[in-house]
C-alpha cells in the first residue's frame, strides 16, 4: 500500500513539527522561587563591590558596605571585634579572588539562603570553599543578614 502526501501537506507537517520543536524549546521550567530570583542580584552585587574594594575588616570598609547590608547585621559588626584580620564576609583572612554566588533557597517571603563559592588560586593551586549567605528583605530592598562558613 503506497501513501501519497501532497508537497503542501508534506510542508505543512515539516513547518508544523518545526513550530512544535521551537515552542517546546522555549518552555523552561522556573526552578527558583520568586524570592530567590529577586534577590540574586542584590547578593552579586555585594559580593562584586566587596572583591573590587578593599577586603579589611576596618571601621571605614565597613561604612562602605552599609547599603548592603541589614540593620541587625551593621548592628552585630560594628559591636564586634575591629582588630581581626579575618574579613566577616569570607570568613578568612586569606582573602579569595573570585567567587560565584550559587544555589539559592527560600525561607518564607522575606528570608533566602545562598551557597556562594570562593576561589583562590596560589602557587599553581586551585582552591575552593563555600560559605552560606542568608539576605532578608528590608523595606523592598534585598540586603546581606549573615554569612557562615559552615565550619
Amino acid at each position: 500500500m503506497k501513501f501519497l502526501i501532497s508537497k503542501r501537506h508534506l510542508l505543512l507537517l515539516i513547518f508544523s513539527a518545526l513550530q512544535l520543536s521551537i515552542f517546546a524549546g522555549c518552555s523552561q521550567p522556573v526552578l527558583e522561587s520568586k524570592e530567590c530570583i529577586s534577590s540574586r542580584e542584590a547578593v552579586r552585587s555585594f559580593y562584586s563591590f566587596h572583591f573590587g574594594n578593599d577586603m579589611t575588616p576596618t571601621p571605614e570598609n565597613l561604612k562602605k558596605r552599609e547599603k548592603y547590608l541589614s540593620k541587625a547585621l551593621k548592628e552585630r559588626l560594628s559591636e564586634g571585634d575591629t582588630e581581626s584580620k579575618s574579613d566577616y564576609f569570607t570568613q578568612t583572612a586569606d582573602y579569595p579572588k573570585a567567587f560565584r554566588v550559587g544555589a539559592c533557597e527560600s525561607a518564607g517571603s522575606d528570608r533566602v539562603t545562598f551557597e556562594v563559592l570562593l576561589f583562590w588560586r596560589t602557587d599553581g593551586k586551585d582552591r575552593q570553599q563555600e560559605i552560606t549567605v542568608v539576605a532578608v528583605e528590608e523595606s523592598g530592598t534585598w540586603l546581606i543578614d549573615r554569612v557562615d562558613s559552615g565550619e
